[in-house]
């Protein structure tokens, strides 16, 4: 199995067209997921799924029992393949991904999926500061504009700026090509 894992974070319904919080890119960056993914399990490495719900029924979106918190069919995780579900945005606060990565004997990990400002760089910045080896695989992540202050940042501004944020201490930054070469 190696010791590299693939962390697929909130790949959702809630995040494409119909849901309650569509993001910009979504189709596309959740294609290059689904690349991501055959590429890992080809490979043998191992494949982790982080699920978001919400526990409050009144959230905006990943809402307990609902359509829009469950995986979306471009990222669905196969026979074996594990899922945590997680309430924060932190892919590691208050779960066992750091025990399930340990025991696997996971040193590189590699993340994708949404929401670039957030949930991306909280798991991500988490994984630095528990020593792994962290890629962000850049296109196969999706985010949305953000306002602050009266003014509206563009969805692929907010992306850029993160990406930039992560590359500079916490992780190799890199696009889908790169990852199928390596």
């Amino acid at each position: 199995m190696g010791n590299r894992a693939v962390v697929v974070v909130d790949v959702q319904n809630d995040y494409f067209p119909g849901g309650l919080y569509t993001l910009d890119g979504i189709a596309e960056a959740s294609a290059n997921v689904g690349k991501v993914l055959e590429a890992a399990r080809a490979r043998g490495e191992r494949v982790i799924h982080i699920r978001h719900i919400f526990p409050d029924a009144g959230a905006p979106f990943f809402r307990p029992d609902s359509e829009g918190n469950e995986i979306h069919p471009s990222a669905a995780p196969q026979e074996g393949e594990t899922v945590i579900v997680k309430n924060f945005p932190n892919s590691f606060q208050k779960t066992d991904l750091k025990e399930v990565l340990d025991a696997d004997g996971i040193k590189d990990v590699v993340v994708v999926g949404a929401m670039s400002h957030m949930c991306i760089d909280a798991t991500v910045r988490a994984s630095s500061d528990f020593g792994f080896k962290t890629t962000v695989v850049q296109d196969a992540c999706a985010t949305r504009a953000q306002e602050f202050g009266g003014v509206t940042v563009p969805a692929s501004q907010v992306h850029a700026t993160m990406m930039a944020a992560l590359a500079f201490a916490y992780a190799d930054v890199i696009d889908t090509d790169a990852f199928l070469k390596g």
